[in-house]
């Protein structure tokens, strides 16, 4: 095989899951925007999604900043070299991420350490089956750590909250899936994408759980009870009213697949993978002998193309009646308690990266930099430097906003922070800090990496880069940068809100139905 073909192609590969979104998935984007009531938070929010997929086609840039943990699914011919094949991917890895199109997501885990090309131990994952035809067949997945962190496994029986017991036959199999929608909320940047998988042990129960991911949403299952199940999954979870970020709405998934393994007798485990609304999952069938790509897989039928649509939608989303409220740093307090869950903030002028590394810094140490006043961003950018030392922002959507829950609320105390930007909301804690400071938080549309790095207009500084490029501090300078209020300074918390609504509809599921 020409060695240096098939990296170009696994470049060429890793490139187009980056930043092209495959077009199953736009279909399913396109049916959830149309059953969306125009001027709500929803409408809103799927506008800007389909305008990030139509920016990242434009700029050839990663649809969402968290570029995920690359994982590879490859069937070769027998007698082909995957050592070499390996060395190929990761040298391929590397280059995409030196230019950008991947953010560098390979931490040592006991030293924080950042490799700063995506390689590591274990990293990327790498998942090879030989095979009897005479090409390679090679699938990849970038999945974020948001939805990564909502994946979630269930022991049969159990007690399931608002469903009651779930017990080891089909039924109780339903009931673990309809959970498992209910507790994403919207961290996983709902709406989402579920693999399922059944049976098995710990860990072979989550690897079919994402070999599901692999299948095309629009396919059929051929398990007559599975092909049931699925459509049971997909006619109901929407019910929940979760809706695209947690805001509440019509869609909450977009595609369920189910799988099925044997088990032991004494296990039996539900294990659920939750992909986001960017479902960066693309694959190739490559010449065995040249390297080169024979046919992209997943890209069948027309590509939706967002521009129209996106342009038609912002129109609509933005001659609603929906209070609008500037927002410039430094912030007073006065300010913040005038704001209310539902306004919909436009930040101009200074803003402040800080994600995991930067709320453990903060709670033991003083602030590079006087934060009274200021916001913080849940972000951890894709950024490059050009040849002049300057630095650019690639991609820059927000993070899951829960991790942070430790640290929030006695940070914002300790440095006059008074506002936060973030996704899928916060808990108790920093809600009654908010209340008790002034405080405000801010919910992004993730996955808009695209969008929000549009809005950013200069990069003024970074601190603390020993942390890496992801958990630095950087000082960013933005116009227009929009979004909703959904938790404020008198307790209210729309997170809250939709969790105790939906947790009243999960209910409604609880009698058998298989």
């Amino acid at each position: 095989m020409n060695i240096e073909k098939f990296q170009a192609s696994m470049y060429e590969l890793i490139v187009e899951t980056s930043t092209n979104l495959p077009k199953d998935v736009r279909r399913a984007v396109k049916a959830a925007k149309e059953m969306e009531s125009a001027g709500t938070r929803a409408a809103m929010s799927l506008a800007t999604i389909t305008n990030n997929i139509k920016m990242a086609d434009d700029n050839v840039s990663p649809i969402c900043q968290d570029t995920g943990l690359p994982t590879f699914k490859i069937k070769t011919p027998v007698g082909v070299n995957q050592i070499e094949l390996k060395k190929a991917i990761h040298n391929a890895i590397a280059k995409a991420t030196k230019d950008g199109k991947l953010r560098p997501n390979s931490v040592d885990s006991l030293t924080g350490e950042n490799s700063g090309d995506n390689l590591g131990i274990g990293l990327p994952v790498v998942k090879f089956e030989q095979w009897e035809k005479d090409y390679i067949d090679v699938r990849l997945i970038l999945k974020g750590g948001g939805c990564e962190n909502k994946n979630i496994q269930y022991s049969l029986p159990c007690e399931l909250e608002g469903l009651g017991r779930a017990g080891r036959d089909l039924d109780g199999i339903r009931k673990c899936i309809l959970h498992s929608v209910y507790q994403a909320q919207g961290q996983g940047c709902s709406a989402g994408f579920i693999g399922v998988g059944i049976g098995g042990d710990r860990s072979s129960g989550y690897d079919l759980a994402k070999e599901q991911l692999f299948r095309s949403n629009d396919d059929v299952n051929p398990h007559d009870d599975l092909r049931k199940l699925e459509e049971y999954i997909m006619e109901n979870a929407n019910e929940l009213g979760i809706g695209t970020m947690g805001f509440g709405g019509e869609t909450t998934l977009l595609g369920c697949k189910i799988g099925v393994m044997n088990r032991i007798p004494a296990s039996f485990f539900v294990s659920v993978a939750y992909n986001c609304w960017a479902f960066r999952r693309l694959g190739v069938t490559v010449n065995a002998e040249t390297g080169e790509i024979n046919e992209w897989l997943y890209q069948e039928g027309d590509k939706i193309d967002f521009a129209q649509e996106a342009e038609k939608e912002a129109a609509t989303a933005t001659e609603t009646d929906t209070k609008v409220v500037t927002l410039q740093a430094p912030i007073t307090e006065e300010q913040i308690r005038e704001l209310k869950v539902g306004d919909v903030v436009r930040i101009d002028g200074r803003m402040f990266t800080g994600r995991d590394a930067i709320h453990k810094y903060l709670s033991e140490n003083d602030a590079p930099v006087d934060l009274n006043g200021q916001i913080i961003y849940h972000c951890g950018p894709v950024m490059l430097k050009d040849e002049d030392g300057k630095w650019h922002v690639k991609a820059a959507g927000p993070t899951t906003s829960i991790r942070e829950e430790p640290y929030q609320g006695d940070i914002m105390k300790k440095f006059g922070i008074r506002a936060v930007i973030g996704k899928g909301g916060m808990g108790p804690k920093t809600l009654a800090a908010l209340q008790e400071h002034g405080g405000v938080y801010l919910n992004a549309i993730g996955g808009a990496a695209q969008y929000y790095a549009d809005c950013i207009k200069s990069v003024d500084g970074v601190d603390l880069m020993q942390f890496g490029i992801p958990e630095a501090m950087w000082h960013l300078t933005v116009e227009g940068f929009t979004a909703v209020v959904t938790m404020d300074a008198h307790g209210n918390s729309l997170h809250q809100d939709v969790d105790k609504s939906s947790l009243e509809k999960l209910a409604q599921f609880k009698e058998r139905v298989f």
